[in-house]
Protein backbone atom coordinates (compact mmCIF):
# COMPACT_ATOMS: atom_id res chain seq x y z
CA UNK A 1 0.00 0.00 0.00
CA UNK A 2 1.08 3.53 -0.69
CA UNK A 3 2.42 4.92 2.59
CA UNK A 4 4.77 7.50 1.07
CA UNK A 5 2.48 10.43 0.29
CA UNK A 6 4.05 13.23 -1.77
CA UNK A 7 4.07 16.53 0.09
CA UNK A 8 2.54 18.60 -2.67
CA UNK A 9 0.21 21.43 -1.75
CA UNK A 10 -0.73 22.90 -5.07
CA UNK A 11 -4.48 22.70 -4.63
CA UNK A 12 -5.08 22.72 -0.89
CA UNK A 13 -5.92 26.44 -0.74
CA UNK A 14 -8.24 27.04 -3.69
CA UNK A 15 -11.27 24.77 -4.11
CA UNK A 16 -11.81 25.79 -7.74
CA UNK A 17 -8.32 24.69 -8.78
CA UNK A 18 -8.69 21.43 -6.85
CA UNK A 19 -12.06 20.73 -8.48
CA UNK A 20 -10.65 21.23 -11.98
CA UNK A 21 -7.82 18.81 -11.19
CA UNK A 22 -10.17 16.21 -9.71
CA UNK A 23 -10.53 14.26 -12.96
CA UNK A 24 -8.71 10.96 -13.36
CA UNK A 25 -8.23 7.50 -11.92
CA UNK A 26 -7.07 6.66 -8.42
CA UNK A 27 -5.89 3.45 -6.74
CA UNK A 28 -7.37 2.74 -3.31
CA UNK A 29 -7.14 -0.17 -0.89
CA UNK A 30 -10.54 -1.65 -0.05
CA UNK A 31 -10.58 -3.22 3.43
CA UNK A 32 -12.32 -6.59 3.96
CA UNK A 33 -15.96 -6.71 5.19
CA UNK A 34 -16.54 -3.30 3.56
CA UNK A 35 -18.75 -2.99 0.49
CA UNK A 36 -17.82 -1.14 -2.68
CA UNK A 37 -20.73 1.27 -2.12
CA UNK A 38 -19.39 2.11 1.33
CA UNK A 39 -15.92 2.81 -0.11
CA UNK A 40 -17.40 4.98 -2.87
CA UNK A 41 -19.56 6.99 -0.46
CA UNK A 42 -16.70 7.45 2.02
CA UNK A 43 -14.34 8.81 -0.65
CA UNK A 44 -16.99 11.18 -2.04
CA UNK A 45 -17.91 12.47 1.43
CA UNK A 46 -14.24 13.11 2.26
CA UNK A 47 -13.70 14.94 -1.04
CA UNK A 48 -16.75 17.15 -0.52
CA UNK A 49 -15.67 17.96 3.02
CA UNK A 50 -12.12 18.82 1.92
CA UNK A 51 -13.34 21.02 -0.96
CA UNK A 52 -15.77 22.93 1.24
CA UNK A 53 -13.04 23.55 3.83
CA UNK A 54 -10.89 25.25 1.20
CA UNK A 55 -11.17 28.79 -0.08
CA UNK A 56 -14.38 28.75 -2.12
CA UNK A 57 -15.88 31.39 -4.36
CA UNK A 58 -17.88 34.13 -2.61
CA UNK A 59 -21.61 34.58 -3.32
CA UNK A 60 -22.41 36.35 -6.57
CA UNK A 61 -23.27 40.05 -6.30
CA UNK A 62 -26.82 41.31 -6.28
CA UNK A 63 -27.28 44.70 -7.92
CA UNK A 64 -30.08 46.87 -6.53
CA UNK A 65 -31.14 50.23 -7.97
CA UNK A 66 -33.00 52.50 -5.54
CA UNK A 67 -34.53 55.94 -5.72
CA UNK A 68 -37.06 57.91 -7.71
CA UNK A 69 -36.94 57.67 -11.47
CA UNK A 70 -37.15 61.50 -11.70
CA UNK A 71 -34.01 61.94 -9.61
CA UNK A 72 -30.54 60.54 -9.49
CA UNK A 73 -30.78 56.86 -8.50
CA UNK A 74 -28.47 54.85 -6.26
CA UNK A 75 -26.81 51.63 -7.33
CA UNK A 76 -26.24 49.26 -4.40
CA UNK A 77 -24.15 46.10 -4.77
CA UNK A 78 -24.11 43.44 -2.07
CA UNK A 79 -23.69 39.64 -1.89
CA UNK A 80 -26.77 37.77 -3.08
CA UNK A 81 -28.57 35.91 -0.33
CA UNK A 82 -29.94 33.52 -2.98
CA UNK A 83 -26.36 32.29 -3.56
CA UNK A 84 -25.31 32.23 0.08
CA UNK A 85 -24.12 28.94 1.59
CA UNK A 86 -26.65 29.18 4.41
CA UNK A 87 -29.40 29.22 1.76
CA UNK A 88 -28.19 26.91 -1.01
CA UNK A 89 -26.00 24.66 1.12
CA UNK A 90 -22.29 23.77 0.68
CA UNK A 91 -20.67 24.72 -2.63
CA UNK A 92 -19.64 21.11 -3.35
CA UNK A 93 -22.15 18.35 -2.72
CA UNK A 94 -22.18 14.56 -2.97
CA UNK A 95 -24.19 14.61 -6.21
CA UNK A 96 -21.48 16.65 -7.94
CA UNK A 97 -18.86 13.89 -7.81
CA UNK A 98 -19.09 10.82 -10.03
CA UNK A 99 -17.09 7.73 -9.07
CA UNK A 100 -16.91 4.28 -10.70
CA UNK A 101 -14.51 1.35 -10.42
CA UNK A 102 -12.80 -0.82 -13.03
CA UNK A 103 -12.40 -3.96 -10.92
CA UNK A 104 -15.34 -4.46 -8.61
CA UNK A 105 -14.42 -6.15 -5.31
CA UNK A 106 -17.09 -7.92 -3.28
CA UNK A 107 -17.57 -7.42 0.45
CA UNK A 108 -15.34 -10.36 1.44
CA UNK A 109 -12.54 -9.31 -0.93
CA UNK A 110 -9.87 -6.78 0.03
CA UNK A 111 -7.05 -5.15 -1.87
CA UNK A 112 -6.40 -2.91 -4.84
CA UNK A 113 -9.37 -1.18 -6.45
CA UNK A 114 -9.01 1.21 -9.40
CA UNK A 115 -11.58 4.01 -9.38
CA UNK A 116 -12.37 6.82 -11.79
CA UNK A 117 -13.49 10.23 -10.57
CA UNK A 118 -15.56 12.59 -12.73
CA UNK A 119 -14.15 12.57 -16.30
CA UNK A 120 -11.77 9.80 -15.22
CA UNK A 121 -14.69 7.42 -15.66
CA UNK A 122 -13.95 7.39 -19.41
CA UNK A 123 -10.54 5.85 -18.62
CA UNK A 124 -12.26 3.29 -16.41
CA UNK A 125 -14.44 2.36 -19.38
CA UNK A 126 -11.33 1.91 -21.53
CA UNK A 127 -9.73 -0.37 -18.92
CA UNK A 128 -12.87 -2.50 -18.85
CA UNK A 129 -12.85 -2.82 -22.63
CA UNK A 130 -9.24 -4.00 -22.54
CA UNK A 131 -10.29 -6.85 -20.20
CA UNK A 132 -7.15 -6.89 -18.10
CA UNK A 133 -6.68 -9.85 -15.74
CA UNK A 134 -6.62 -9.50 -11.95
CA UNK A 135 -4.14 -11.13 -9.59
CA UNK A 136 -5.23 -12.46 -6.19
CA UNK A 137 -3.79 -14.06 -3.12
CA UNK A 138 -6.37 -16.56 -1.94
CA UNK A 139 -5.85 -18.15 1.46
CA UNK A 140 -7.45 -21.44 2.43
CA UNK A 141 -7.68 -23.67 5.48
CA UNK A 142 -7.65 -27.45 5.26
CA UNK A 143 -9.74 -29.72 7.44
CA UNK A 144 -13.08 -27.94 7.46
CA UNK A 145 -15.79 -26.95 5.00
CA UNK A 146 -18.53 -24.34 5.43
CA UNK A 147 -21.91 -23.84 3.81
CA UNK A 148 -20.80 -20.68 1.95
CA UNK A 149 -17.20 -21.75 1.16
CA UNK A 150 -15.92 -18.93 3.41
CA UNK A 151 -14.72 -18.93 7.01
CA UNK A 152 -17.73 -16.84 8.08
CA UNK A 153 -20.12 -19.69 7.22
CA UNK A 154 -21.39 -22.58 9.28
CA UNK A 155 -19.04 -25.58 9.43
CA UNK A 156 -20.75 -28.51 7.72
CA UNK A 157 -17.88 -30.98 7.43
CA UNK A 158 -14.50 -31.78 8.95
CA UNK A 159 -11.74 -34.05 7.65
CA UNK A 160 -8.12 -34.95 8.24
CA UNK A 161 -5.40 -33.13 6.32
CA UNK A 162 -2.06 -34.21 7.79
CA UNK A 163 -1.40 -36.55 4.86
CA UNK A 164 -1.46 -33.65 2.35
CA UNK A 165 1.95 -32.56 1.03
CA UNK A 166 3.06 -29.38 -0.74
CA UNK A 167 4.00 -31.26 -3.93
CA UNK A 168 0.46 -32.66 -4.16
CA UNK A 169 -1.03 -29.16 -4.11
CA UNK A 170 1.51 -28.00 -6.71
CA UNK A 171 0.53 -30.86 -9.05
CA UNK A 172 -3.17 -30.10 -8.67
CA UNK A 173 -2.61 -26.40 -9.35
CA UNK A 174 -0.64 -27.21 -12.49
CA UNK A 175 -3.40 -29.57 -13.61
CA UNK A 176 -6.12 -26.96 -13.03
CA UNK A 177 -4.12 -24.34 -14.93
CA UNK A 178 -3.59 -26.66 -17.89
CA UNK A 179 -7.29 -27.51 -17.94
CA UNK A 180 -8.25 -23.84 -18.13
CA UNK A 181 -5.70 -23.17 -20.87
CA UNK A 182 -7.17 -26.01 -22.90
CA UNK A 183 -10.66 -24.60 -22.38
CA UNK A 184 -9.54 -21.16 -23.59
CA UNK A 185 -8.36 -22.57 -26.93
CA UNK A 186 -11.47 -24.72 -27.26
CA UNK A 187 -13.69 -21.64 -26.84
CA UNK A 188 -11.75 -20.04 -29.69
CA UNK A 189 -12.27 -23.16 -31.82
CA UNK A 190 -8.52 -23.81 -32.10
CA UNK A 191 -6.56 -26.99 -31.51
CA UNK A 192 -3.82 -26.49 -28.88
CA UNK A 193 -1.30 -28.37 -31.03
CA UNK A 194 -1.95 -26.32 -34.18
CA UNK A 195 -0.09 -23.39 -35.71
CA UNK A 196 -3.20 -21.24 -35.24
CA UNK A 197 -3.01 -21.81 -31.49
CA UNK A 198 0.62 -20.71 -31.47
CA UNK A 199 -0.13 -17.56 -33.45
CA UNK A 200 -3.05 -16.75 -31.17
CA UNK A 201 -0.92 -17.21 -28.05
CA UNK A 202 1.86 -14.94 -29.36
CA UNK A 203 -0.60 -12.04 -29.60
CA UNK A 204 -1.12 -11.93 -25.84
CA UNK A 205 -3.64 -13.22 -23.34
CA UNK A 206 -6.60 -15.02 -24.85
CA UNK A 207 -9.81 -13.50 -23.56
CA UNK A 208 -13.21 -15.25 -23.69
CA UNK A 209 -15.86 -13.54 -25.78
CA UNK A 210 -18.48 -14.14 -23.09
CA UNK A 211 -17.58 -11.94 -20.13
CA UNK A 212 -19.55 -14.23 -17.83
CA UNK A 213 -17.11 -17.10 -18.30
CA UNK A 214 -14.34 -17.01 -15.64
CA UNK A 215 -10.91 -18.04 -16.84
CA UNK A 216 -7.70 -18.80 -14.95
CA UNK A 217 -4.36 -17.92 -16.56
CA UNK A 218 -2.15 -18.91 -13.66
CA UNK A 219 -2.60 -20.67 -10.33
CA UNK A 220 0.19 -21.71 -7.98
CA UNK A 221 0.76 -22.37 -4.31
CA UNK A 222 3.04 -19.73 -2.79
CA UNK A 223 2.76 -20.78 0.86
CA UNK A 224 1.93 -24.04 2.65
CA UNK A 225 1.82 -24.05 6.44
CA UNK A 226 -0.69 -26.76 7.37
CA UNK A 227 -3.55 -26.38 7.84
CA UNK A 228 -3.29 -23.05 6.00
CA UNK A 229 -2.11 -22.45 2.45
CA UNK A 230 -2.07 -19.56 -0.01
CA UNK A 231 -2.70 -19.62 -3.75
CA UNK A 232 -1.70 -16.94 -6.24
CA UNK A 233 -4.37 -16.75 -8.92
CA UNK A 234 -4.36 -14.69 -12.12
CA UNK A 235 -7.80 -14.70 -13.71
CA UNK A 236 -10.43 -12.82 -15.66
CA UNK A 237 -14.23 -12.57 -15.34
CA UNK A 238 -14.00 -14.05 -11.84
CA UNK A 239 -16.00 -13.12 -8.77
CA UNK A 240 -15.57 -13.81 -5.08
CA UNK A 241 -17.77 -16.92 -5.16
CA UNK A 242 -15.71 -18.42 -7.96
CA UNK A 243 -12.46 -17.94 -6.02
CA UNK A 244 -14.03 -19.38 -2.87
CA UNK A 245 -15.27 -22.42 -4.78
CA UNK A 246 -11.75 -22.84 -6.18
CA UNK A 247 -10.48 -23.51 -2.66
CA UNK A 248 -13.39 -25.86 -2.00
CA UNK A 249 -12.71 -27.80 -5.21
CA UNK A 250 -9.02 -28.06 -4.39
CA UNK A 251 -9.86 -29.50 -0.99
CA UNK A 252 -12.11 -32.13 -2.55
CA UNK A 253 -9.42 -33.12 -5.08
CA UNK A 254 -6.99 -33.52 -2.18
CA UNK A 255 -9.42 -36.08 -0.67
CA UNK A 256 -10.09 -33.71 2.19
CA UNK A 257 -12.02 -30.45 2.63
CA UNK A 258 -10.97 -26.81 2.63
CA UNK A 259 -12.54 -23.41 3.11
CA UNK A 260 -11.45 -19.95 1.98
CA UNK A 261 -10.27 -17.54 4.68
CA UNK A 262 -9.06 -14.50 2.73
CA UNK A 263 -9.08 -13.03 -0.77
CA UNK A 264 -6.82 -10.11 -1.61
CA UNK A 265 -6.42 -8.44 -5.01
CA UNK A 266 -2.81 -7.30 -5.32
CA UNK A 267 -2.67 -6.37 -9.01
CA UNK A 268 -5.05 -5.21 -11.72
CA UNK A 269 -4.04 -4.22 -15.23
CA UNK A 270 -0.98 -1.96 -15.02
CA UNK A 271 -1.38 -1.17 -11.33
CA UNK A 272 -0.20 -3.00 -8.22
CA UNK A 273 -1.10 -2.82 -4.55
CA UNK A 274 1.88 -0.62 -3.66
CA UNK A 275 0.07 2.26 -5.35
CA UNK A 276 -3.14 1.86 -3.32
CA UNK A 277 -4.16 4.51 -0.80
CA UNK A 278 -5.17 3.31 2.65
CA UNK A 279 -8.41 4.58 4.17
CA UNK A 280 -6.58 7.07 6.38
CA UNK A 281 -5.17 8.68 3.20
CA UNK A 282 -8.52 9.17 1.47
CA UNK A 283 -8.33 12.96 1.31
CA UNK A 284 -8.21 15.30 -1.64
CA UNK A 285 -4.48 16.07 -1.60
CA UNK A 286 -3.41 12.42 -1.47
CA UNK A 287 -6.00 11.48 -4.10
CA UNK A 288 -4.76 14.21 -6.46
CA UNK A 289 -1.17 13.03 -5.98
CA UNK A 290 -2.25 9.43 -6.61
CA UNK A 291 -4.09 10.50 -9.77
CA UNK A 292 -0.87 11.98 -11.08
CA UNK A 293 0.97 8.70 -10.44
CA UNK A 294 -1.76 6.68 -12.18
CA UNK A 295 -1.74 9.03 -15.18
CA UNK A 296 2.02 8.61 -15.49
CA UNK A 297 1.59 4.83 -15.58
CA UNK A 298 -1.08 5.07 -18.30
CA UNK A 299 1.00 7.49 -20.35
CA UNK A 300 4.01 5.17 -20.23
CA UNK A 301 1.86 2.28 -21.49
CA UNK A 302 -0.15 4.02 -24.21
CA UNK A 303 1.26 1.73 -26.88
CA UNK A 304 0.18 -1.35 -24.92
CA UNK A 305 -3.40 -0.10 -24.66
CA UNK A 306 -3.47 0.63 -28.38
CA UNK A 307 -2.23 -2.88 -29.18
CA UNK A 308 -4.85 -4.59 -27.01
CA UNK A 309 -7.92 -2.98 -28.62
CA UNK A 310 -7.46 -4.49 -32.13
CA UNK A 311 -6.62 -7.88 -30.57
CA UNK A 312 -9.89 -7.83 -28.65
CA UNK A 313 -11.81 -6.84 -31.76
CA UNK A 314 -10.33 -9.73 -33.74
CA UNK A 315 -10.97 -12.28 -30.97
CA UNK A 316 -14.58 -11.14 -30.56
CA UNK A 317 -15.17 -11.49 -34.28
Amino acid sequence: MNTLIPKVERFTSDARLAWKALNGIVAVYKPPTVTYCNVRDTIIIHLCKNLNNMHIRPPINHVLIEGSTTEKMKVIVHPSYADHQLVVGPRYQIEDIKLACANYLAKDVSGLMICGINSGNSKIHQLKLCQFPSSYKVRGKLGQATDNFFYTGRIVEKATYKFIKRKTIDKLCASMQAEHQKTMFELCGVDMQSQAAYELATKGLIRPVDKKIPMIYSIKCIDFTPPEFTLEVVSINEDDMYLKSLIHTLGMKLHSVATCTQIQCFQYALFDINLALLKKHWNIQNILDNMEQCDNILNKNKNLLKQIDPILTKQNN
